[in-house]
């Protein structure tokens, strides 16, 4: 009966997740009662509780998680100083005589929001809440209008520099020393978080490049859903508006990928650029700063609390051996690694419905990731591969969390059903690209061999 522990303790915290029970508390909780269980019936060594200090204390101090607080502040101080606002506005004239160019500027200002927060609910009520009325007041289908946004919001998941990343890469660096170390390589070679951020740019450019060229389809298809207009273009204000933010951006994101700046430094830097943007803009005061803090407290607080859950969690099933219960169960698949790693996209595809891409980097990869790596996985295709398939899980009907954010925030002529229809191409579109993903991982690994060399 032991032996089933770790599956009952699994299948106990998506149960108590359903029910509406706090990811952190779910995750310690159970773990404790599993735990208190098995050291009464005598399953369980309650030496093993005693590492627990260690490991918050090894949270506390790893210097890649400070990236956390400094990009959500980051994405919060461009969203609350109106300054994503202002850049989707000014993009939107000058996309204006393109067809669907205010949708494909949606997707611009979206992927460059997303990046800097990596919060799928933040980006897609900031999206909707700022462009879904433009959009259909200019005459956009609701069905187009909200599956660009919706699809737009969930781009944080892969287009660096974002927090899912972040939390992601950490994650795999930690597994992959496991892997290695379990197959008896004591000089374990590390995987970083900027290796991660450079392998998602080729993926996250595939799939920006690849909503656009849907959108301007669409438009050339059917005019009357997506018309053009003819709006007058300030030069000099839309640059005002343009350059600062997306220099913000590709100062952040190419300090990493040249080596000039960790992660965490990077962070600070995007953190400190947004705030004298909005200084700049006269659009900080006391008032903003505070909610600004606010705000990124709440979600940084929120990331801690299920990272401190869940390594209780993924104490408690690895005392009761559940890694090698995982590897028996992927071992004897048919299809071997290939196997392994479908039904493991198939399962995330799946928690994707019920647990947010915070949940599942911290109970889940570090679950199911040490065991693909020690099968032969690339630590980074994998980690893109996970990052696309929770973007899809967030986009997909009837549950997916995009499509709830998004209708809280949309108008009530606004039809539930015209929702769902719009994701669909948009989930065709990510499915396309895990599918060339995975016929060329090169795609996600190229690059980040190519600037190591």
């Amino acid at each position: 009966m032991m032996e089933l522990v770790p599956l009952l303790m699994f299948m106990a915290v998506c149960a108590a997740l359903m029910f509406g029970y706090p990811v952190a508390f779910t995750l310690g909780g159970t773990a404790l009662l599993a735990a208190g269980l098995g050291i009464v019936f005598g399953g369980f060594d309650a030496e093993l509780l005693r590492a627990f200090p260690d490991r918050l204390f090894g949270i506390m101090q790893n210097g890649t998680l400070m990236a956390v607080p400094l990009f959500v502040l980051m994405g919060v101080m461009l969203e609350r100083a109106r300054i994503a606002e202002e850049l989707l506005v000014n993009l939107a004239k000058v996309f204006s005589r393109v067809p669907a160019g205010m949708a494909v500027s949606v997707v611009v200002v979206g992927a460059l929001l997303a990046a800097s927060t990596g919060i799928v609910g933040a980006t897609v009520v900031t999206m909707g809440l700022m462009s879904l009325p433009t959009m259909l007041n200019r005459g956009y289908s609701p069905r187009l209008a909200t599956g660009t946004i919706c699809a737009t919001g969930t781009l944080g998941q892969i287009i660096p520099p974002s927090i899912a990343l972040v939390l992601l890469g950490d994650t795999l660096s930690n597994a992959y020393q496991q892997a290695q170390l379990s197959a008896g390589i004591f000089n374990p070679q590390p995987v970083s978080v900027g290796d991660l951020f450079v392998g998602a740019i080729i993926p996250g450019l595939l799939l920006v490049a690849a909503y656009i060229i849907y959108l301007l389809f669409v438009a050339r298809r059917e005019p009357a859903v997506a018309k053009p207009t003819a709006e007058s273009v300030d030069l000099a204000e839309t640059l005002k508006s343009l350059v600062p933010p997306i220099g913000l951006m590709v100062l952040v994101l190419g300090s990493i990928i040249t080596g000039a700046a960790t992660p965490t430094e990077a962070a600070a830097v995007g953190a400190l650029g947004a705030g004298l943007l909005a200084v700049s803009r006269g659009a900080l005061n006391w008032d903003r700063a505070g909610e600004v803090g606010q705000s990124t407290l709440k979600v940084t607080a929120m990331v801690f609390a299920i990272l401190i859950g869940a390594s209780l969690f993924s104490l408690v099933f690895r005392g009761y051996d559940g890694e090698e219960l995982v590897t028996q169960f992927f071992n004897s698949l048919p299809g071997g690694v290939v196997g392994a790693t479908l039904l493991v996209m198939v399962v995330i595809f799946l928690l994707g419905f019920i647990l947010d891409f915070i949940e599942i980097t911290f109970v889940v990869v570090p679950i199911v990731g040490p065991v693909l790596l020690a099968m032969g996985v690339d630590p980074i295709w994998l980690g893109i591969m996970i990052a696309i398939n929770l973007q899809t899980s967030f986009l997909t009907p009837p549950f997916g969390f995009a499509l709830f954010y998004l209708r809280g925030v949309a108008p009530d002529t606004v039809a539930t059903g015209a929702i769902y229809r719009g994701v669909v191409p948009f989930i065709m579109i990510q499915l396309l690209v895990m599918m060339l993903l995975a016929l060329w991982p090169s795609l996600a690994t190229w690059l980040p061999g190519y600037l190591a060399s």
